[in-house]
């Protein structure tokens, strides 16, 4: 199981990069646009079969449920390669929300611009954005990890939220770790 960090190259204040993609479980568009108004926004990039992301699975649906009762909008993205990672095609991406009880759209990213746009590295990466979709926080959701026996509880992620629903800084923030995102061939980003 390859460890690949975020990269942490977003810097806290930049602007949430824009995005117009298909929900693999409505089949309609969201775009960033269309989340204005939230408390916050939190973009998380995941996929279906990793084992980071697989670890997770009942935290992230349950934090979602959590932050968006507090008016903060939620989005999973994908861009992994569908084509050599098939486990993570957009009607497997439907399936994988439903099961999970994600109460937030799954996004795919066919063409992987979003993801190079935020700077992803890895699944699970997240980053959390202002009311006016300011980045506040870039790192993991907890120390949790497969194998580490520390309990899953999202307490960074959360924190993050919180503090940015306060209007006061983000704790400091540790890298996410995960796979990496499965890019397709002769794509992989220069920021890695």
């Amino acid at each position: 199981m390859a460890r690949t960090p975020s990269t942490m190259l977003m810097q806290p204040g930049d602007p949430a990069p824009g995005f117009a993609l298909p929900d693999t479980q409505s089949n309609s568009e969201v775009t960033l646009e269309s989340l204005r108004g939230a408390e916050g926004l939190v973009v998380m990039f995941l996929c279906n079969h990793c084992p980071f992301v697989k670890h997770l699975r009942d935290a992230l649906a349950g934090f979602g449920r959590d932050v968006r009762a507090k008016g903060v909008a939620v989005v999973a993205i994908s861009s992994n390669d569908v084509e050599n990672y098939p486990d993570d095609r957009p009607e497997l991406m439907a399936k994988e929300a439903e099961e999970a009880g994600y109460t937030f759209p799954y996004l795919y990213d066919e063409s992987q611009e979003v993801a190079k746009a935020y700077r992803a590295a890895c699944t699970p990466d997240f980053f959390v954005f202002d009311r006016q979709f300011n980045l506040a926080y870039r790192g993991q959701f907890d120390d949790s990890r497969p194998g580490n026996d520390t309990p899953v509880t999202g307490a960074d992620l959360r924190a993050a939220v919180d503090a940015m629903l306060r209007g006061e800084p983000a704790p400091e923030a540790a890298p996410s770790i995960g796979c990496n995102i499965k890019w397709k061939p002769g794509q992989e980003p220069d920021y890695l």
